[in-house]
């Protein structure tokens, strides 16, 4: 299925039921009075998140979406039924925006997690409501309201604990097959990763994380250049972020091709920038193993890095499965001290 992360659609709640013109009609009441009945209430629209679905493609070609009317109040003091409502459901991390304000209406982040973008209009009074002691017969009554109607930007956001960053053939999809079961495509030409992936790393029985694999950066990234700007804004949940180095580039100097990731980084985003982040430098298997440390020490010498550093190879697995327990540690971390964290009314 091709992979969707952004649409936009119509959504119309139904409209109230309008109230009943009626009166009594039984035999000896002459005067019976009003007994005109309520409309019911429009139909609401929905989002509800399923962690069945990792895309937005059913949005592709259905964008058109309407609750149910309500039905009119009768005669009897009856009232109208109300209109059934529309549940739509949409995959996990999605984010929903006016289209009009572009402000966020929700966030659905947890599985059947329910979100109201669309309320059902009021119904409509009947006439049993304008009976008064000087107007024994009224005629009037008021229609039902119109629901609301928004036009919405549904984005999805993957849910991740862990994002890899990189150039092209940095060999992040090498290494999310090589810590978990994910499957991305591995070739020898750029941009083989379209989409993102998630792979989920398990260390112990009840200790795993996910980690995110999206299509390689490049110069001007920014700016729209390349396939990874669409896809950077998956990475705006996680808490760790992995910079996946190629030690060995076939063209670049892999100083320059670090030096332009962080740039990027900083041009997309500063929150970005901010969050945690590890070098990780990637196939040391196409170096001799007596020059391998030297010749990444260098490079950290010439980067002036001061954060933390792995050295791996993804393709032989080496360092994969000790990166792969830091992580995992660093995660743990994160969450005790969320829960030491004192309770602020």
């Amino acid at each position: 299925m091709k992979f969707v992360d952004e649409v936009k659609i119509e959504v119309i709640a139904g409209k109230g039921g309008d109230g009943c013109l009626s009166f009594r009609r039984e035999k000896f009441i002459p005067f019976g009075g009003p007994n005109g009945g309520d409309g019911g209430d429009g139909g609401s629209v929905y989002l509800v998140a399923d962690e069945g679905l990792t895309t937005l493609a059913d949005f592709r070609y259905t964008r058109y979406f309407k609750a149910k009317n309500g039905q009119q109040g009768m005669g009897s003091q009856c009232t109208g039924k109300k209109g059934e409502d529309l549940t739509i459901k949409v995959p996990v991390g999605t984010v929903v925006f006016d289209l009009e304000t572009d402000e966020v209406i929700g966030d659905l982040t947890e599985n059947k997690q329910k979100l109201l973008v669309a309320k059902g209009g009021d119904h409509g009074l009947g006439n049993i409501h304008f009976k008064s002691s000087t107007n024994r017969a009224p005629r009037k009554t008021t229609p039902g309201f119109p629901g609301d109607h928004r036009h919405l930007r549904l984005e999805l956001q993957v849910l991740a604990d862990v994002g890899l960053l990189g150039l092209p053939n940095a060999g992040k999809s090498t290494f999310i097959r090589a810590i978990s079961a994910a499957k991305p495509k591995v070739a020898d030409y750029p941009f083989t990763t379209l989409h993102p992936h998630l792979g989920v790393v398990s260390i112990d029985l009840d200790r795993s994380f996910v980690v995110a694999d999206i299509p390689g950066l490049i110069e001007g990234a920014a700016d729209g250049m390349g396939l990874g700007i669409r896809f950077l804004k998956h990475l705006s949940r996680t808490r760790l972020l992995l910079h996946v180095v190629d030690v060995m580039p076939s063209t670049n100097d892999p100083i320059e091709d670090t030096l332009k990731i962080i740039q990027e980084l900083e041009n997309y985003s500063p929150e970005l920038v901010e969050k945690e982040r590890w070098l990780v430098l990637n196939k040391l298997d196409l170096l001799p193993e007596d020059e391998q440390q030297a010749h990444c020490d260098a490079m950290l010498e010439l980067l002036d890095w001061k954060g933390k550093t792995f050295m791996i190879s993804a393709e032989t697995g080496k360092g994969c499965r000790e990166l792969s327990y830091e992580i995992m540690n660093y995660l743990d971390s994160l969450k005790e001290n969320v829960a030491l964290e004192p309770f602020v009314p």
